[in-house]
């Protein structure tokens, strides 16, 4: 398998460093690596699978408070990084994430100047340190770049996360052991500077690395690039498992493995859009529409967030052709639905407590309280039904915040999220 790194611009990741062929040769000539994973899981099934039990109990059981949990991913755009600001601003928020990749280490200065924009104007940053095959290969050029990055950044930036979706072969690490390394050499090149590494951003419903690498990894913050069905809605189901129980079976593997209680963050997930051709990061049949992307963000940071499990969800990114809240082709940038129900989802949900779920009915009903407002944010997977709220409705709006005709306490739900603002007397 070849190991030259090509990155694709359009998708923004790095293209197949092999055909499907070549991977799997690849997978079977690290067979010794794969079942030293076993061993190491086989010791903490149970009690992760008991721990995963106690955390499903509880789910949507319990209060959660919901305090600046809602991020964003950004890129520079150059003379546009003023754009860049403008639209966080407006979305109401108040953290995002740069990717700063090894390769790109001559263009820091540019780096620095856009983090700069970013946090004078109030935007908290966490860098994610992006690498390839060059850095395992040449670990003087990784821990180089690192030294740079911390002593460029650390006064501007708390949080960096180590590597980027390491686990698959593209990204340039081709076994756990080679990240463990990269991660080693990040907390030594950390030492001396007051920040908080993450990880170990692993992509996908692979829990089976965290265990050998929390063992010996002391991250800060534990972190994970969660999608779970990229062609439909966050309720689908791989292997069993929803996007709820995916979060309680992580939280029990990362709280197990650590042996304590850890702050998790989704750190990138999105849906890539039908229609955008070479632009689109998951090619052929996992792609859809801009209104199932708008439905499905809302759903998946409910989803996450009221758990109680999650502090911090990040979409991956603002401005994207193929999968962003915004689409920059054509000169003039273009607000997708996504971007509007992003912005009608913080307004709403930042600082407000979830209290709890309406039980007994097909909808998901999921309910908070702000302020003085009490409101449920509800939706159904299949088709609509017509659901009666108990007391009286002060109003209803949809998925961007527009306000919905009703009459009396009956209102129709379906596939897009709604805001439904009750009385006080509902609860």
């Amino acid at each position: 398998m070849k190991e030259t790194f090509c990155w694709n611009p359009y998708a923004d990741q790095p293209h197949n460093i092999g055909s499907k062929k070549e991977r799997f040769q690849h997978n079977f000539k690290y067979a010794g690596s794969y079942i030293s994973l076993i061993t190491s899981n086989l010791r903490k099934v149970i009690p992760i699978l008991s721990r995963y039990r106690k955390y499903k109990r509880k789910m949507y059981r319990e209060p959660v408070k919901l305090k600046r949990p809602f991020a964003v991913s950004v890129s520079s755009a150059g003379k546009k990084d003023i754009d860049v600001l403008k639209c966080l601003q407006e979305l109401g928020i108040s953290q995002s994430m740069v990717r700063v990749p090894s390769w790109e280490k001559d263009k820091l200065d540019e780096y620095k100047k856009f983090i700069d924009l970013l946090s004078d104007n109030g935007i908290e940053v966490t860098i994610a340190l992006l690498q390839n095959r060059d850095d395992v290969l040449s670990p003087s050029r990784w821990r180089n770049f690192l030294e740079e990055v911390f002593r460029r950044f650390s006064n501007r930036c708390s949080h960096f996360e180590v590597g980027h979706a390491w686990n698959r072969t593209k990204w340039g690490v081709w076994e756990y052991k080679e990240y463990l390394e990269l991660a080693h050499a990040a907390f030594s090149a950390a030492e001396g500077y007051e920040v908080k590494l993450i990880g170990p951003a692993v992509i996908d419903f692979e829990f089976h690395l965290y265990p050998p690498l929390l063992k010996i990894l002391p991250f800060d913050v534990l972190s994970s690039l969660l999608y779970v069905d990229r062609v439909g809605p966050p309720e689908n189901k791989q292997c069993g498992w929803d996007t709820s129980k995916k979060i309680a079976l992580l939280k029990a593997v990362v709280d197990k493995c650590a042996q304590r209680e850890k702050k998790l963050w989704i750190t990138e997930m999105n849906w890539p859009l039908q229609g955008a051709g070479k632009y689109s990061p998951a090619s052929g049949e996992p792609n859809v529409s801009e209104d199932e992307q708008a439905d499905y963000l809302v759903r998946y940071y409910i989803l996450a967030l009221a758990s109680g499990f999650v502090e911090r969800v990040f979409w991956w990114q603002l401005v994207a052709p193929g999968y962003g809240l915004i689409d920059s082709r054509g000169g003039e940038w273009r607000k997708r639905p996504s971007f509007y129900a992003m912005k009608a989802m913080v307004s709403f949900l930042d600082d407000s407590i979830f209290q709890g779920c309406f039980a007994k009915t097909d909808a998901k009903i999921f309910i908070f309280v702000k302020e003085k407002n009490v409101f449920a944010v509800g939706w159904t997977r299949g088709k609509a039904i017509e659901y009666t709220f108990p007391g009286r409705l002060l109003k209803v709006l949809d998925r961007s915040g527009k306000e919905v005709l009703i009459t009396g306490n009956k209102v129709q739900l379906d596939s897009s999220p709604k805001y439904i603002f009750l009385s006080g007397d509902a609860l």
